[in-house]
């Protein structure tokens, strides 16, 4: 939940990027850091571990303008993919106001992602969250392999299985591009302060 302190009329709220190993979490946050300079506040902690590219988080406040009078401030996580790093999932998405779920076009990560699905939605629920009330945003990655000739699943498809029941907005992306990064936050970000705007009386 988002931590409002009146005295600096300041709110801050939490975004985390979520989906399985090297799905392209990192570069996305890689690619806001550098091309959004503007609104970047602070520096990117990234940790490289064995086997992934994250450990604990990316860490980047945003400044966004206002809210009933108090500036907004927007962190940015990113968990570690690998399923030995379990724990260290459910402790980064601890207070998370939204969630951008990355999941990897690749036809041989179909499992993967539906595996890591359904790890949010039971860390979420271990919260007491729904991953139906939270603000959450869908993001197809690395669309632009296809010109590679590298077997990826049709958007339909992965509509269809990830996005059936939750009917959250869904992306196509291609982060080391920076294509559809910028509007997969964006939209984030839209559902996280009107959510915000609902739950915060002063």
């Amino acid at each position: 939940m988002a931590v409002v302190n009146l005295k600096k009329r300041q709110i801050e709220c939490k975004i985390v990027y979520y989906g399985p190993g090297r799905c392209g979490k990192t570069t996305n946050l890689e690619y806001i850091h550098k091309t959004f300079t503007r609104h970047v506040k602070g520096e990117m902690i990234s940790i490289d571990t064995e086997g992934d590219r994250t450990l604990f988080f990316d860490f980047l406040p945003l400044e966004l303008g206002k809210l009933k009078g108090c500036d907004v401030r927007v962190q940015l996580y990113t968990v570690p993919g690998q399923v030995r790093y379990a724990s260290t999932r459910k402790l980064v998405l601890r207070g998370a106001d939204g969630i951008i779920f990355v999941a990897d076009s690749l036809e041989v990560r179909r499992e993967q992602n539906m595996l890591a699905l359904k790890d949010l939605q039971q860390n979420l629920k271990e919260y007491n969250l729904s991953i139906f009330k939270i603000p959450l945003v869908m993001q197809f990655n690395k669309r632009d392999l296809a010109e590679a000739h590298i077997a990826l699943m049709p958007l339909e498809q992965m509509q269809q299985e990830l996005n059936r029941q939750l009917k959250v907005p869904a992306f196509p992306a291609a982060a080391l591009k920076g294509i559809g990064v910028g509007k997969t936050l964006q939209e984030c970000l839209r559902l996280v302060l009107r959510t915000l705007q609902q739950e915060l009386d002063f």
